[in-house]
């Protein structure tokens, strides 16, 4: 622009009078104005922007001469809202300097350094975890520890997924021919707390993000897999999974809550962790609803079934419990009463009339073919906690007749009196149940004396179907 087209119109006759200058009058005059010469020229960009992002040290900068230059010339402000962070030092605290060694290069994270065994590569996707778990409106810290432990997440995210993947092989999902989805009315409590559990995260994921608070996501995201996931429904699910017959209802309708739970983690991952989320939907092993062929076509969370809250007061108190007796199950390991859980027994008294209530409907009877009517053998209180057998009892004392007085504790979580003692029965080669009833029959229709009944019919039913 010459000097008379920056005048005025009533100063233009006088145009030879003045003469542009080309200094700036302030050190962010020109980025202030970037607003104009590029959002608002661009038609691919929008003005006002929807965010604006820079360091903390911006806000006596870039942030507020862009400010006062839209509002000034447009009357408003030249973005919707302001993301600030903090600077990255290394792992010590110290800011990062060449002179001191202690620059981290995000390439060699990547790509990995010449020595791979010292500088492995750790590709694209830890290092975006990293991003997405640190507190960012603070000062942040990265070096190798750090990088090793984020990868150690990483890893845990990546095997929970290849397990869901890896009991998923013969599953068909609803709405397709020969489907053993089992419908959501017909799941067990537990199946149904779980879906519930997913959708509660989810929710908390797609708000946290909306919010710009990736860590809470991630965390969140981090604390799924591992506490609810892998630690608790997972692990009681080895034994739905792989005792039960090919077609048993325990088996099936675990299979329909992998299914959300790997289609939703897959989606919920997808913005930190773009090529796990992909890999996961390429190798995700049923044909899915609609016509995306990549997690990024269906959106988040779009095309997820929402599940409400169920029973979630009966599932803490069963994780809390689970806590207690395994506490309890330390000291009988130590002293070699019991090897692993499912050679333990526990007793349990309840004090409050409620939990003792919960419990009650929970235990069911110890035959998991032909159970009574109030238990599924899934809503099972021995196959929750890990162990053979479960009795609830009408006092502590009764607890601690049964069980040696150095294997009985006042359950912290639970509140309940919790002893444990070896299991009563002979132990079943396939399941690892023990049961009283292994050793003792001649049947030829068994596969051999130290099956349970249980795993007898499974094998049948796994035979049968190949």
């Amino acid at each position: 622009m010459d000097e008379e087209e920056l005048l005025p119109e009533e100063y233009r006759a006088d145009a030879s009078k003045w003469k542009k200058g080309t200094d700036t009058m302030d050190v962010w005059f020109d980025s202030g104005s970037s607003w104009a010469g590029v959002a608002r020229s661009r038609d691919e960009l929008a003005y006002p922007a929807d965010l604006y992002l820079e360091g903390s040290d911006q806000h006596r900068g870039w942030f507020q001469s862009s400010l006062l230059t839209s509002v000034a010339a447009e009357g408003k402000a030249p973005y919707k809202a302001v993301l600030t962070h903090g600077f990255v030092l290394d792992e010590k605290g110290f800011k990062m300097s060449k002179s001191l060694g202690n620059v981290v290069d995000p390439l060699k994270v990547i790509e990995g350094g010449n020595n791979k065994k010292q500088e492995p590569a750790y590709g694209a996707d830890v290092l975006r975890l990293w991003v997405a778990s640190v507190d960012y409106t603070g000062d942040v810290c990265i070096g190798n520890n750090i990088i090793k432990q984020t990868f150690e997440s990483y890893r845990k995210l990546r095997n929970t997924a290849r397990y869901l993947i890896g009991n998923l092989a013969d599953y068909v999902p609803e709405g397709r021919d020969g489907s053993t989805a089992v419908p959501y009315d017909d799941l067990p409590s537990m199946d149904k707390w779980m879906l519930g559990r997913l959708s509660s995260v989810l929710r908390e994921v797609d708000e946290a993000m909306d919010d710009y608070q990736f860590s809470r996501a991630t965390q969140e995201i981090l604390r799924f897999a591992s506490a609810d996931l892998s630690n608790f429904y997972l692990d009681v699910a080895k034994d739905r999974l792989y005792i039960s017959g090919v077609d048993d209802f325990r088996r099936r309708s675990c299979q329909t809550v992998l299914a959300a739970c790997l289609e939703g983690f897959a989606k919920a991952i997808a913005p930190v962790l773009p090529h796990m989320a992909e890999d996961i939907w390429q190798n995700i092993p049923y044909e899915q609803q609609g016509e995306s062929t990549s997690v990024f076509e269906g959106g988040f969370p779009a095309g997820l079934r929402e599940y409400g809250e169920v029973d979630a007061e009966r599932w803490d108190l069963v994780r809390d419990l689970r806590d207690d007796v395994n506490k309890a199950l330390e000291g009988a390991r130590a002293d070699k009463l019991v090897g692993a859980s499912l050679d333990a027994a526990a007793y349990v008294h309840c004090p409050d009339e409620k939990v003792r209530e919960i419990l009650d409907g929970l235990v069911g009877d110890r035959d998991l073919i032909h159970p009574p009517v109030k238990s599924n053998g899934v809503d099972d209180l021995r196959t929750a906690l890990m162990i053979s057998q479960v009795n609830l009892v009408d006092s502590a004392e009764d607890v601690a007749e049964k069980c040696d007085d150095k294997y009985v504790m006042k359950g912290e979580k639970s509140g309940c009196t919790v002893g444990v003692t070896k299991a009563a029965g002979h132990k079943c080669g396939r399941c690892w149940f023990y049961d009283e009833t292994v050793g003792t029959t001649t049947d030829d229709s068994r596969r051999g004396p130290d099956l349970c009944q249980r795993c007898d019919e499974a094998i049948d039913s796994w035979e049968k179907k190949t």
